[in-house]
């Protein structure tokens, strides 16, 4: 009897390093990247640069969504108007084959949120995008969003405001913000961006 108790005692010690192992690893373990150089480079350059789980590219002909499986950092790597944005759950690359990625779309938030916490996401990246050298386009029907009274309301009201920003005549990016309401809880309403980079396909006023 007393033997068997040692056995369970043990059993229990295992299982509770075990755990603690796997939540320290958690802890610990590098967040994943994905690291785009440019717009129209080779697929699985992308991959193996990256520490991510974006899927080996198995298509044949055709466009592919090729998801990340878990949050991911997005890295823009070119030169002059590279930029970060802060872990993304939602995050695929547009690729029509392995020789040629056509886009970037992703969320920059693990879940949505309420809208201070998305503002600040929002703004910080249009002002690396300003540092940056892009400029916005279209202003006339959609300025930058800019934290305001103003901007706020229209939020509010689901208005799903967007913008558009350009690199030269390399790329192109769409930035909007849309809402989540919460029937009778308008405290609680939730925010989500959507972030989308590709070559220019958006003409300027």
């Amino acid at each position: 009897m007393k033997k068997r108790h040692r056995l369970s005692l043990y059993g229990i010690a295992v299982a509770c390093a075990m755990t603690a192992a796997y939540v320290a690893y958690q802890w610990l373990r590098p967040t994943d990247i994905v690291i785009v150089d440019a717009i129209g480079e080779p697929y699985e350059h992308v991959r193996l640069r990256s520490r991510s789980t974006l899927p080996p590219y198995d298509g044949e002909g055709g466009y592919l969504d090729l998801y990340v499986k878990r949050p991911a950092i997005f890295r823009f790597n070119d030169p002059r108007y590279g930029f970060v944005t802060p872990p993304a759950k939602f995050l695929f690359i547009i690729a029509a084959n392995q020789d040629s990625i056509d886009g970037v779309t992703l969320s920059p938030q693990v879940k949505a949120l309420p809208l201070d916490a998305s503002m600040r996401i929002l703004i910080d990246l249009e002002n690396q995008f300003r540092r940056g050298g892009w400029r916005p386009i279209a202003v006339s029907d959609n300025p930058p969003i800019e934290d305001t009274p103003a901007t706020r309301a229209a939020l509010r009201r689901c208005d799903d405001p967007i913008t558009y920003w350009q690199a030269g005549d390399k790329y192109q990016i769409v930035l909007d913000i849309r809402c989540f309401p919460r029937d009778g809880h308008p405290d609680d309403d939730r925010y989500l961006i959507t972030l989308q980079l590709a070559k220019p396909f958006v003409y300027d006023d």
